[in-house]
């Protein structure tokens, strides 16, 4: 029986490569572009889509925001368990796709909580908009991965299980 093939270093390789391009991103529109000194009108970079200055203090879409020390303490380490969920995940997957899907949101996690331990804050700067209305709110790299990585594994598990259960009503 052939042993099955190991995606680990497929999964640190999205996670590191995730995590290193969030991170000079947000490096580039914090120093060279001086995003917050712009916050009100950003940066125009297509009609649809402006560099903008947000401070989120929050997790997920602004939700639960960290104001004090203690809640911003508590956060950075909810989103550590979270994150070695994540790993730990990874770690023992055998699917190619769902290793690079976890890797996308373990970079996209670690990417959030440096800013936040080192910061206070999450920077999110991009603001993708159709005249007025936004269908997100301001995110970054990060976030995108993350959400990309989710949609991923949602999408191959409903394909597989569907896939699976039409292969076992044929037998």
């Amino acid at each position: 029986m052939p042993t099955p093939i190991n995606h680990r270093p497929l999964g640190l390789t999205v996670a590191i490569v995730t995590l290193a391009l969030d991170q000079l991103i947000k490096y580039t529109v914090t120093y060279p572009l001086a995003l917050k000194s712009r916050a009100d009108i950003g940066i125009e970079i297509l009609p649809i889509f402006r560099l903008r200055w947000l401070e989120n203090r929050g997790v997920s879409m602004g939700f639960f925001h960290a104001d004090t020390d203690l809640m911003r303490w508590a956060l950075v380490g909810m989103t550590i368990l979270i994150a070695g969920f994540v790993a730990v995940w990874m770690w023992r997957e055998k699917a190619r796709q769902d290793v690079a899907a976890l890797g996308l949101v373990l970079g996209g996690a670690i990417g959030n909580i440096v800013d936040r331990m080192r910061l206070g804050y999450v920077i999110d700067y991009a603001d993708l908009h159709f005249s007025e209305w936004r269908p997100f709110l301001i995110f970054n790299l990060a976030d995108a991965a993350i959400t990309i990585g989710v949609l991923i594994l949602l999408a191959r598990a409903l394909l597989l299980r569907d896939k699976d259960a039409k292969t076992e009503t044929l037998k």
